[in-house]
């Protein structure tokens, strides 16, 4: 995360959250990552390009890279009768729209919730994630922008 990101978490032990939902399953954005919420419109495809990458959108006059997050996990494609939601985010400079199934709210969570990647976590979460939140009957994933956009691992884990 950002040191803006910390030193948030160091005035009063809490961090904000945009929830999402992949395939029923509760992640978590870091609030000050998030640019944008809209449905995605016209993806255009990207000859050559990962799978993971849905291709590109036009976003009020901005190009934009589409993640599909369900690739991304290795999940069942998305339903087709299904409108997906995107969430914006920049990094390096650059504009992403991660494709998930739909948004929740924003939450705000203390330190105490928080642990990091538990060792039975799937592996395909793990390798994005930043840590969870225990909360009353589900696991908050918390999704880690700079390994989610290492698609091809050169972070992570030298290929």
């Amino acid at each position: 995360m950002s040191n803006n990101s910390s030193e948030l978490n160091s005035l009063d032990g809490t961090s904000e959250y945009v929830t999402v939902h992949i395939n029923e399953q509760l992640f978590g954005l870091p609030i000050e990552q998030v640019e944008d919420v809209f449905m995605p419109d016209a993806i255009t495809e990207v000859p050559l390009s990962n799978p993971e990458v849905a291709g590109v959108l036009n976003l009020r006059g901005r190009i934009v890279t589409a993640i599909d997050m369900r690739k991304r996990l290795g999940l069942p494609p998305y339903d087709k009768d299904k409108v997906p939601m995107a969430v914006g985010i920049e990094y390096q400079q650059e504009s992403y729209g991660l494709i998930i199934d739909r948004v929740g709210e924003v939450l705000r969570l203390g330190n105490r919730t928080f642990e990091k990647n538990p060792a039975n976590l799937d592996v395909r979460w793990g390798s994005i994630s930043a840590g969870v939140h225990r909360l009353d009957g589900q696991i908050l994933v918390l999704l880690d922008v700079e390994r989610i956009l290492d698609i091809n691992g050169e972070k992570s884990n030298a290929a």
